[in-house]
């Protein structure tokens, strides 16, 4: 992976924008194509942790008008829910052995996309906060906490199953574009459980959130605080009766001091389910939630916070994405 690469940003949200931004504005600046059901602006503004405002020009493109020339990289950014029909419409398109990058939430769609893309895949799993901001426009987002973004590759043989042996190559070479291009990354050799640390971290912070309508920092704050914890305990059991430790100590401690860590991090962030209800979207509990509560029943725990508010989220869509306060 060089600086003459063409990486392709499919689904720019929050977060798939401040991927595509960032690596713009790295020196060298890197080749990137913003890529969503509609086209964006091209000039679009990018609001530091430190508050500075960046002025970016990127390409923009459709699904339907996709640009000739094909890309080196593919970074999927949709919502989970959506990554599965993204990447059936991209596939036709993509050259074979085209490297794909996931950056969904949950864990669902990855195993399954890992068994259809033909060529190299990594998972990347990400505490960097952003929110999009002046949403007339459409053409500015805030970069709202600095965090840490962990990649690599859930195993390593193509479809037909020979290994792929640029894999790990690839992950090294996009840790250290990310990092240069200020979203530090590194490699990791159990990204499985990587991704299930982050959606213990989701499934803590998303939810309450969305349903309170507040920022990350105020779950700090009492009433908000006593809920957290009591869903690190329902999410904590569960976990470890799925043989997943924290990334730091043991238990519910180890959970405790990960799940606060990242609220401190990311205080001032809009967390992406609040950004979904705020804008009448669906949101992503299914791939956050579910696999949590499927596991709770398997292992027949109780899991009563995580269920209610996985009913409020269903109930709010099914109301059409009505406040069903």
């Amino acid at each position: 992976m060089t600086a003459r690469d063409a990486h392709w940003i499919v689904g720019p949200g929050a977060l798939g924008r401040l991927i595509g931004l960032r690596l713009a504005t790295r020196r060298p600046p890197i080749a990137v194509t913003l890529i969503g059901r509609r086209r964006l602006p091209t000039e679009q503004a990018l609001v530091t942790p430190r508050g500075d405002t960046l002025s970016v020009s990127v390409a923009t493109a459709t699904l339907d008008s996709l640009p000739a020339q094909p890309p080196d990289v593919v970074h999927l950014t949709t919502k989970a829910y959506a990554a599965e029909a993204a990447h059936a419409a991209l596939a036709p398109h993509l050259p074979a052995g085209t490297p794909l990058v996931l950056w969904q939430n949950g864990f669902g769609c990855q195993p399954r996309l890992s068994q259809r893309h033909d060529g190299p895949m990594l998972c990347a799993t990400t505490t960097e906060g952003a929110y999009l901001e002046d949403m007339a426009s459409d053409s500015r987002v805030v970069h709202a906490g600095q965090g840490e973004t962990l990649i690599g590759a859930l195993n390593n043989t193509l479809m037909d199953g020979r290994p792929h042996s640029i894999t790990n190559e690839l992950a090294n070479a996009l840790a250290t574009t990310l990092t240069a291009a200020g979203l530090p990354a590194c490699v990791v050799s159990d990204i499985r459980q990587r991704l299930w640390q982050k959606l213990a971290v989701n499934a803590a912070i998303n939810p309450l959130v969305a349903r309170f309508r507040i920022r990350n920092g105020q779950l700090r704050d009492r009433p908000f605080r006593p809920m957290v914890e009591a869903i690190i305990t329902e999410v904590a059991a569960i976990l470890a009766a799925q043989g997943i430790a924290p990334p730091a100590g043991d238990g519910r401690e180890g959970w405790r001091t990960l799940v606060w860590r990242v609220v401190e991090g990311t205080a001032d962030n809009r967390a992406s389910m609040l950004q979904d209800v705020l804008a009448g979207r669906p949101t992503e509990h299914e791939a956050i939630l579910g696999p949590l509560l499927a596991a709770a029943r398997a292992h027949h725990l109780a899991a009563t916070r995580l269920a209610e508010l996985a009913d409020w989220l269903k109930a709010r869509e099914l109301a059409g994405s009505a406040d069903s306060c």
